[in-house]
């Protein structure tokens, strides 16, 4: 220590803050190289900013950051031209913990109201990231010169306490160096030493920083090892340059970049926000699903910086769950982050952000599916399921978006898909609810009976058959003053007014004409059916099973027991078509004898041919076998 050193304690508590947060603040100790740089690059920004009022802040070489590495003698230097500091404000800045020279600095230029200069965008906010440090290093040493002043200062800590005293700089700037800690892989303690760790960590962490940050590298001239200076960084932050600027390839190979998927992207979309808060990105709608969409544990959200600096990869409080497969990268200019700068805090900016990053997903999809139909359908068929998600736990406002988007197959054209727009546009006159039919698969669905007398009458049909259908479906949603209703649900009344009343009038005489066989097939269900009763949606089948408006699906059932629910069985109502030949059998049958022991078995396989019909499984194969062969005997 030389005469003119001064030591100082940290103030009190520091060291257990300042241990703390070396051993608990930080789960990631790659991270102090991003602080660090992070640190140099808010210094560069404030020397370009002072200078513009004052021409003796100009430094005579380019603006940049360097790094330098000792193997060796494990040593390792981080050393910038910016602004530096003074005596007085290593003192103030260093000898405090969360104490930030950024964020004062920020203050007085809101107290100055500058007319016409435009303040520098700094990173710091907290003034902790400096001490990240020494989660790697034993003793830091810092070594700067204010610009505008002739005399250099040296801060040295072991972390206990520190140091200062008179030094010498040839320039202003600042220069860290970290004595390193011994390699240590149980403690995560990386060779921060070595050429290639160091490559890697400024490549993910800091690659758009705007400042060049170099480093001399050994490199191959003529099968000879030679040492030179080479750009770290890329600078380029593709979201923060114009569309004009960027061609497709580079879009492309960004998001390989960022997605490591080979597949073309189906489409890119830039997001600029300004006002309140400020932020840029670019996002990416994926050409292909990837194999984990649906497992729990997918990696979902975008990548976040803040200013450039790379904050963490999987943001998911930016993007909600049912856009997971949407990749990209949100540059936001001030984001609340929490002192390690790993968790979000949940605020208004986090909240505005997403809304309008969910806007401009939406607004694409919009454009694609108006313009480019076959290219959407593709889109729909990849990601559709999980996008209606948003139908069961997006905002309201998300919801009438999605089913705007939504597309479904139908009995108007097989093989297509069609939208709500224009199921409606195709409803018949006096139409007011939009029909649709759950199953476990499009071919189950498509050859029900319950479509019967909805084909008949010329009444479109949608069909969902995702599983997320079965849930969204009872939410009671709305889509242009229309309302959804199953065709597998309540009675049906089709047609005019007067078609209605003349089948209304057909079904109670038939029904004062078989009120007692059908008392009796519900006596032989009484275990499997809550009722027996006359159809007026069968134009073909003998029977088919239907539940009331409110009740439980068969598919909903088979989830919820694939989720481990205890669900309580839901009796559903046995319909038989009025007009087949197997209802007038069954009711001579029963004129001549109403106690005939063969009306049980016939009950009961028309309640497994029913259970068939729509794809469901019998509650005993065995028994219905026997009594079909029973039948064929016969």
């Amino acid at each position: 220590m030389s005469a003119n050193a001064d030591r100082h304690e940290f103030q009190a508590e520091v060291k257990q803050l300042l241990d703390l947060m070396i051993h608990s603040l930080y789960s990631n100790k790659d991270i102090f190289l991003r602080e660090l740089i992070s640190n140099a690059s808010d210094a560069l920004d404030r020397r370009r900013f002072e200078q513009l009022t004052d021409e003796g802040l100009r430094s005579e070489g380019e603006l940049g950051i360097w790094i330098e590495a000792d193997k060796e003698n494990r040593l390792l230097t981080i050393s910038d031209n910016g602004i530096g500091m003074s005596r007085e404000e290593v003192v103030a800045n260093l000898g405090t913990i969360a104490r930030s020279g950024t964020k004062a600095f920020m203050q007085n230029l809101s107290s100055m109201k500058r007319e016409g200069e435009v303040p520098p965008e700094l990173i710091g906010q907290f003034g902790v990231g400096f001490y990240s440090a020494f989660m790697v290093a034993d003793e830091v040493t810092v070594v700067t010169r204010r610009a505008g002043s002739d005399h250099a200062v040296r801060w040295v800590s072991t972390g206990d306490g520190y140091t200062v005293e008179d030094a010498a700089r040839n320039e202003a700037g600042t220069t860290i160096t970290l004595k390193l800690k011994p390699t240590d892989e149980e403690a995560n303690l990386s060779d921060y030493s070595d050429e290639w760790v160091i490559k890697q960590i400024v490549k993910r962490y800091s690659d758009f920083v705007a400042y060049p940050i170099k480093m001399k590298t050994w490199e191959d001239d003529d099968g000879a090892k030679v040492l030179k200076e080479s750009v770290l960084n890329s600078q380029k932050a593709i979201w923060a340059r114009s569309k004009e600027e960027v061609t497709d390839e580079e879009y492309k190979e960004f998001y390989r970049h960022i997605s490591h998927d080979w597949h073309e992207p189906l489409a890119h979309v830039p997001v600029r926000l300004e006002g309140t808060f400020e932020a840029q990105g670019l996002l990416y709608i994926p050409g292909s699903a990837p194999f984990d969409l649906y497992h729990p544990e997918m990696k979902r959200g975008v990548q976040l910086y803040v200013k450039r600096v790379f904050i963490m990869d999987e943001c998911k409080e930016l993007v909600p769950t049912y856009l997971r497969f949407i990749k990209g990268v949100v540059d936001a200019q001030d984001l609340s982050l929490n002192v390690s700068r790993e968790i979000l805090q949940k605020d208004r900016q986090i909240r505005v952000i997403r809304k309008n990053l969910v806007k401009k997903v939406f607004d694409t999809l919009d454009e694609i599916a108006s313009g480019e139909a076959e290219k959407y359908e593709g889109f729909w068929k990849n990601f559709g399921p999980a996008l209606k998600e948003g139908l069961v736990n997006g905002e309201a406002k998300e919801q009438d978006r999605i089913l705007e988007l939504l597309r479904a197959p139908s009995t108007h054209e097989p093989g297509k898909l069609t939208s709500l727009k224009d199921y409606v546009s195709r409803m018949k006159e006096g139409q007011d609810v939009i029909y649709y039919m759950t199953g476990p698969s499009l071919d189950a669905v498509q050859r029900s009976p319950h479509l019967e007398a909805f084909k008949a009458k010329g009444y479109e049909v949608l069909f969902f058959v995702d599983p997320i259908d079965e849930i969204w479906v009872e939410r009671g949603l709305v889509y242009g003053e229309k309302t959804f209703r199953s065709v597998g649900q309540g009675e049906v009344e089709l047609g005019t007014e007067e078609e209605k009343k003349a089948a209304e009038e057909k079904r109670e005489s038939k029904e004062r004409e078989l009120r007692d066989l059908l008392t009796t097939l519900r006596a032989h269900l009484q275990d499997e059916v809550k009722e027996v009763r006359l159809s007026s949606r069968l134009t073909d089948s003998p029977v088919c099973l239907v539940g009331e408006a409110g009740d439980m699906s068969p598919q909903m059932e088979k989830l919820m027991k694939s989720m481990g629910q205890e669900v309580p069985k839901t009796k559903r109502i046995l319909e038989l078509n009025p007009d087949h030949p197997v209802v007038a059998k069954l009711q001579a049958m029963f004129g001549e004898d109403p106690k005939a022991e063969g009306l049980k078995s016939y009950a009961e396989l028309l309640y497994g041919q029913a259970l068939l019909a729509e794809g469901g499984a019998l509650p005993d194969p065995v028994r219905f076998a026997s009594l079909v062969t029973e039948l064929m005997v016969r």
